[in-house]
């Protein structure tokens, strides 16, 4: 079976973020954005049937999205999914950032990033709250880790 928490590709959540600032200066306009961002939902590992329930359900979002925690030798890795393509995508990118990280890293990269980009003030109001919840849950669940709890 494919392992579904994503593996980093960036040396850090900060290098992620360049990385991604840059891909989305590739395009000139927010629907070329957002098919980039479709793309990258796409790319998701498969994420389990057996994992899409109410205890891994993100509160707060529009769509259905769940996020898995796994931690491993102090790393805490995610897995993720949503039942609507740009908030796969968007899923996505908070991986990117957030997954194969210590708990420590993950709680030192606040997700004023989202804004940053420009990614919240592009998406509707529901889409925007609904990102902030996924990195909300991100959050709480490496303050957990790094808490042993």
């Amino acid at each position: 079976m494919t392992d579904p928490f994503l593996l980093p590709e960036d040396d850090s959540a900060q290098a992620a973020i360049a990385a991604i600032a840059e891909e989305l200066e590739l395009f000139d306009d927010w629907m070329d954005r957002y098919q980039h961002i479709i793309d990258l939902g796409r790319k998701l590992p498969p994420f389990p049937e057996e994992w899409q329930d109410d205890a891994h359900r993100v509160p707060g979002c529009q769509s259905r999205v769940w996020l898995r925690p796994d931690l491993r030798d102090g790393v805490l890795y995610f897995a993720g999914s949503s039942d609507a393509a740009i908030v796969s995508g968007l899923v996505a990118l908070l991986l990117r950032v957030y997954s194969g990280r210590t708990p420590a890293e993950i709680l030192a990269t606040d997700p004023k990033f989202l804004k940053e980009l420009g990614l919240i003030e592009a998406l509707s109001t529901n889409r925007g709250n609904g990102i902030a919840s996924m990195a909300r849950r991100v959050q709480d669940q490496a303050a957990a880790a790094a808490s042993g709890g």
